[in-house]
């Protein structure tokens, strides 16, 4: 049995359903919502790869890279806004990131 696009296909639309149901399941903790995120993430690079390796073609592979960079930057930003939400407020919950408006 070997394992085909459509298999790729297959976990990268599971991995993306995942990362969206936790999105709007769970809306009070901030960490599972950045979670949620980069296993959409990373759904979107199982797609990239896997057709730049069947169309033979190394540009999704290159986008794959620039996406998982970008994945990288938006967690270290997102944590860090977390670490001083939580020295503030001494609490992570989403209802209440409305007080940080200015």
């Amino acid at each position: 049995m070997d394992i085909t696009l459509e298999h790729y296909l297959a976990v990268g639309a599971i991995l993306f359903t995942i990362g969206v149901f936790g999105i709007f399941v769970n809306r009070k903790n901030v960490i599972i919502i950045l979670m949620s995120i980069e296993m959409i993430l990373l759904a979107v690079n199982i797609n990239f790869v896997a057709f730049s390796a069947y169309l033979n073609d190394v540009s999704g592979q290159i986008m794959a890279m620039f996406v998982l960079t970008v994945a990288a930057a938006e967690a270290a930003v997102g944590l860090a806004i977390l670490v001083t939400f939580f020295r503030n407020r001494g609490d992570i919950a989403v209802d209440d990131a409305s007080v940080m408006k200015g």
